[in-house]
């Protein structure tokens, strides 16, 4: 009984186990081992050898010695074996006992394992190497994984990250991981704060399904902030100097007015000659416009077109910038020196605009150009010749400049060969309506709209405004029109017209009623808000006027410039 009821535990063992005798014989065989070596009849008392040929049983024996862990193919499955010898009291040995598992499973589960860690430290790296911050939720509102860039953009370690909600480095806004859990939808370019340093951030999320559950949430961070800067500074750039070839002809120049058109036609006589050209009229009404159209008509149109607000640079950096300097010409400069922009220009076109604001001393570096023909670096000795058409703007009166003793009489007449004047738009009404459908045309294509016209009642309202910021304001007043209009509405009708009611309350009361309007805003938007509307006030009363407006608001010209770009008044 006590025999039987041994045989049945060793039966029921998942392990599979053989004993054999000290000659060899068979003496435990149990069903997991028949199982595995495929025996179905009963073997008791046989020799080893006659049911396993290859078995190590018979060297155990003789040599006494264990095997552990032993692994092996058999049959097609992979085992691992324990071989042992039996002693009895006296230390002899009886026979041997073989403890064996299939393992097949075990090793392909293993290997399944190093295939998933291997795939999971690609992932981690992959994440790892990208520029952009990401971040990943479970389904709980934890965060499981971020990576190296979300850290440097955070400010943040990723021990203080993971294992925490999702709100931690939050320090304005809605998480969006726990809207995309929520909603189990994506999320565009939402806007939020990040802890701690409150940057703003731009956010993509989506939810993480498998086998249709949801199991988590990623999301892709955008450093707004560095944007921001990065546009501010480009911007900058561009407003002191572009490298560009001509984008504008003269088709792209609208207007049936008489004195467009006699404006139009002497820019035409002047392309085609190597004269200097001088373009007056007020902001907004196209010079540049006419500049482009030149050089494009001139013999010189495939070379650079250099485009420089003189009003834009500090005195110190303007002359460097024009003519260029030498190594070691002042302290900071480049190691190798700079090419100007008459360098870069040279067998092109050059346009200086707003020229009446650059300073005596530069001027007169800038008749010998004219006079002369040739550059000389600053800190060089030897003088460079150049070829560039000077082609010059401005909207000021220069004869009253020179009047005043603030420009050179002698380079107003050297830059007045051809004066091109181009009247404002308050003196060329009748081209509005013109004007107004080609910038309807331009906008419809930039904003995917299907605009068809303006109602004639508008165009009567528009007949009668002022238009102070002319062709730049018009466009802007368009542009405003067309994106507060319905997608099924295609014509302009007056009530889609951004018309400011007009009023006569004094400067105080205008500012009072500012920021009554936004009391609940923060103080620093409130201050953004009111400085933004009394500059634009200010610019208007000026007729765009910088010079006069800086000297009344008690700024630089440069620092008005800065301001006119950050609040978006250059439309005026």
């Amino acid at each position: 009984m006590e025999r039987f009821n041994l045989k049945n535990i060793l039966d029921s063992t998942h392990d599979a186990i053989i004993a054999i005798d000290e000659n060899e014989k068979i003496i435990l065989f149990n069903q997991s081992a028949k199982k595995l070596i495929k025996v179905n009849r009963d073997v008791d008392g046989l020799p080893i050898t006659d049911v396993i040929p290859d078995t190590r049983l018979p060297f155990v024996l003789r040599s006494g010695k264990a095997e552990i862990n032993n692994k092996m193919e058999l049959g097609g499955i992979t085992i691992t074996a324990n071989r042992m010898p039996i002693l009895d009291d006296h230390g002899k040995i009886r026979g041997v006992v073989s403890v064996f598992r299939d393992i097949t499973e075990i090793d392909d589960l293993v290997e399944e394992i190093t295939k998933l860690k291997e795939i999971q430290i690609l992932l981690e790296s992959i994440i790892d190497s990208t520029q952009d911050a990401i971040s990943v939720a479970n389904e709980k509102g934890i965060n499981i994984m971020v990576n190296h860039a979300y850290t440097e953009l955070s400010g943040l370690k990723k021990e203080e990250i993971i294992g925490k909600s999702v709100t931690v480095d939050i320090s304005e806004g809605e998480s969006i991981h726990l809207k995309v859990l929520k909603t189990k939808v994506p999320v565009k370019n939402a806007r939020l704060k990040l802890a701690p340093f409150n940057k703003d951030i731009i956010v993509n999320a989506a939810p993480i399904i498998v086998d249709d559950k949801l199991k988590g949430s990623v999301a892709v961070i955008h450093d707004v902030t560095e944007i921001q800067r990065l546009t501010k500074e480009l911007n900058a750039f561009k407003e002191i100097f572009r490298k560009i070839t001509g984008k504008y002809t003269f088709k792209d120049i609208i207007g049936n007015d008489r004195q467009m058109q006699l404006a139009i036609e002497k820019a035409k006589k002047a392309a085609i000659t190597p004269a200097t050209v001088l373009l007056i009229g007020k902001s907004g009404t196209g010079k540049e416009l006419f500049a482009h159209a030149i050089h494009n008509e001139s013999s010189k149109k495939y070379r650079n077109l250099i485009r420089i607000n003189c009003a834009a640079i500090p005195e110190t950096l303007l002359e460097s910038e024009l003519f260029g300097y030498e190594e070691g010409a002042f302290t900071g400069a480049k190691k190798g020196g700079k090419i100007g922009l008459f360098e870069q220009a040279n067998g092109g076109t050059i346009f200086l605009d707003e020229i009446g604001k650059m300073s005596l001393n530069t001027q007169s570096k800038l008749l010998r150009v004219l006079q002369e023909k040739e550059i000389m670096r600053i800190g060089g000795e030897e003088t460079i010749k150049i070829d560039a058409r000077v082609i010059a703007a401005t909207n000021e009166d220069l004869e009253e400049q020179v009047k005043k003793g603030l420009f050179r009489e002698d380079l107003y007449y050297r830059l007045n060969v051809i004066p091109i004047f181009i009247p404002p738009l308050k003196n060329r009404k009748s081209d509005i309506s013109l004007l107004t459908k080609n910038i309807i045309n331009k906008f419809n294509i930039e904003y995917g709209r299907f605009v068809r016209d303006i109602s004639e009642e508008a165009l009567e309202v528009m007949s009668h405004m002022e238009w102070k910021g002319n062709v730049r304001e018009l466009e802007n007043f368009i542009g405003r029109a067309m994106i507060d209009m319905t997608i099924d509405e295609d014509i302009i009708n007056k009530k889609h017209l951004p018309i400011k009611p007009q009023n006569a309350l004094s400067a105080d009361t205008k500012l009072y009623t500012s920021i009554k309007t936004h009391e609940k805003r923060a103080l620093s938007e409130v201050l953004s808000i009111v400085e933004k509307d009394y500059i634009g006030q200010v610019l208007k009363e000026n007729e765009n006027n910088k010079t006069k407006t800086a000297q009344q608001l008690g700024l630089s010209i440069r620092n008005l410039y800065y301001k006119i770009e950050k609040y978006g008044l250059d439309i005026l």
